[in-house]
Order: structure tokens, then C-alpha cells, then sequence
């Protein structure tokens, strides 16, 4: 299990089980577990999921897939624990959600 700190300064968990279902359902990914990570921690700004999820975003110009957002879905359960849901690349992220942080 992985864990890095949200930008609110919550634990976020990385499981194998996740990582094993981001992998799967986007093979892009595979090797990309380092920037997943980096984007909870370090994102370049995050907005607001459904049901209580947050989505940080960080832009790489160099990905499996040229220049791409890793965007992470994760959900904070409390002070002191949160979860990664999914990750995934998107050419740009969503613009009809709320920003809730930015760098």
C-alpha cells in the first residue's frame, strides 16, 4: 500500500486492489503509478467529484498518450484517512466542475 498526503493534508491510500482495477480498466496507466502519487500530492489544482469525491489534476506533457492530465478520483473520510477510487488521463479536464484548490 502507497500513501501521500491530499493537499488538505489528509493520508491518501493507494491499495494494491486499486491499483490492480486502475491497471485493468486503464491499461495506459500501468506504469504510471509514481505520477498517480505525485498528482494527489502535488496537483496543479482540484475540483469537486460526485459523492463526496474530490479530483486532483496534474498536467505532464510527456505520457503514454502525448500531453495528457492525470486526473486522480480519491475521497477524504476524514482527518486522517482517504482513499484513491480511480485514475485515468484526459486531454483536458472538466470544465463544468468546481475548482476547490489550485497551485
Amino acid at each position: 500500500m502507497k500513501l501521500v498526503q491530499s493537499v488538505a493534508g489528509v493520508p491518501v491510500r493507494l491499495t494494491p486492489e486499486r491499483w490492480s482495477h486502475i491497471a485493468r480498466r486503464h491499461p495506459e496507466m500501468a506504469n504510471l503509478q509514481d505520477r498517480v502519487l505525485e498528482t494527489v500530492s502535488s496537483p496543479d489544482y482540484v475540483q469537486e467529484g460526485d459523492r463526496g469525491t474530490m479530483i486532483a489534476l496534474k498536467h505532464y506533457t510527456r505520457t503514454p498518450l502525448t500531453s495528457k492530465y492525470c486526473v486522480v478520483v480519491y475521497r477524504e473520510t476524514g482527518r486522517g484517512d482517504g482513499f484513491v477510487v480511480t485514475a485515468y488521463l484526459a486531454a483536458k479536464p472538466a470544465s463544468w466542475r468546481t475548482v476547490t484548490w489550485k497551485r
